[in-house]
């Protein structure tokens, strides 16, 4: 071949690039074209034009699209869309695509106010949930931006993704199709001395800590997706006190066996409309060690076997949807932990499952 018969024979695709971007409580930033005709929305990015590397591409659209100007620390996912994807419009004529992902960060409050969109091209911007952000998306893009912002989550390595789909190793944040809920009644303070005379106590969640410093989450399945929560629930009339509910709760849930809880503190729920209206309640928050984590089995409540996962207090934080005040919180857990019972701080890792055959613990960590 001469030199011009071989670059005519490469490959050539579209290149593009995305971002994602949170506010504080961890939902997604999108936006909406005024292009589109199927009327879906985007996450912040665009076309890398001829020359351009892909990060430039990514700093110059958001710069372009939000006016704001913002570091991007990582890259998320990179995805390879085919050409005659279902997800093209009819008439497109795409060669297929390759685009990068990147970590955009999350926005402080003074950023968000500051966003200025180009209105000829984007009609308006929300910070959505996950499970609501889908719905906004194509199909292929919803895929791709659950797989990025998993990748952010569960400190993973880059996400490599064919069509929406994980051509290697699937997470477990994925493989459970693990969601982030905001919770705007965690904005509450949590209150660090005694409930308030005579206020019933209606919840007994905690921290529950392995010996390596991670918690314990617990995310029931769902068709819609499966939302993350700490081991606890409802206190029981059949309950003597919150620390028997929480035994049972983790028991029931995660086969947890747990040892030494400490009440951390409590949030009023001012209403208690999720238990039909019975006034000013407290939620108690508290932490606790695992003892012995046993064989999976379904919940008596659901009859559905809840998935188990390991990661670090900052992680489950961010994971659960309670913005400044969950990592104020898990700060507070941690160092309960370390005060208490001499357990290390965990450094940012990978989210594990926990074995369906359950796990062994020892002083030394997770066997």
């Amino acid at each position: 071949m001469s030199a011009a018969q071989y670059a005519a024979s490469r490959h050539a695709v579209w290149l593009g690039a995305a971002a994602i971007i949170t506010d504080e409580a961890g939902r997604i930033l999108l936006v909406h074209p005024t292009y589109r005709k199927d009327d879906s929305w985007l996450l912040p990015g665009g076309v890398v034009e001829p020359g351009e590397h892909p990060h430039i591409t990514c700093r110059r659209e958001i710069t372009e699209e939000l006016g704001l100007d913002l570091d991007l620390s990582a890259v998320l996912a990179v995805h390879s869309f085919s050409p005659n994807h279902p997800d093209l419009q009819p008439g497109t004529h795409c060669p297929g695509e390759v685009r990068f992902v990147f970590d955009g960060g999350a926005l402080t409050p003074d950023q968000v106010k500051a966003i200025r969109l180009p209105h000829e091209e984007l009609s308006e911007y929300a910070f959505l949930e996950t499970r609501d952000a889908v719905q906004h998306l194509r199909t292929a893009d919803g895929q791709i931006m659950l797989a990025a912002y998993r990748a952010r989550l569960g400190h993973t390595a880059t996400a490599h993704l064919a069509d929406g789909r994980h051509i290697l190793h699937v997470p477990a944040l994925d493989r459970h199709d693990v969601h982030v809920r905001y919770r705007p009644l965690w904005n509450s303070p949590l209150h660090r001395g005694p409930v308030r005379n005579q206020m019933p106590v209606q919840q007994a969640w905690a921290w529950c800590f392995v010996p390596d410093g991670r918690v314990v989450l617990v995310a029931d399945p769902d068709p819609t997706g499966a939302l993350p929560m700490l081991p606890g629930g409802t206190v029981e009339t059949t309950d003597a006190t919150p620390e028997d509910a929480l035994h049972r709760e983790a028991a029931e849930e995660a086969q947890l066996i747990l040892a030494d809880p400490v009440r951390l503190g409590w949030v009023l729920d001012e209403t208690g409309e999720v238990y039909g209206g019975v006034g000013p309640n407290a939620r108690l928050r508290l932490a606790a060690r695992v003892t012995a984590i046993g064989p999976a089995v379904a919940d008596p409540a659901t009859g559905r076997a809840f998935a188990r996962l390991l990661a670090t207090p900052a992680q489950a934080a961010a994971l659960l949807g309670w913005g400044p005040p969950g990592a104020r919180q898990a700060q507070l857990a941690a160092g309960t932990a370390r005060a208490r019972w001499g357990l290390p701080i965990a450094r940012p890792t990978v989210i594990e499952e926990v074995p369906k055959e359950g796990m062994r613990l020892s002083l030394g960590g997770v066997q």
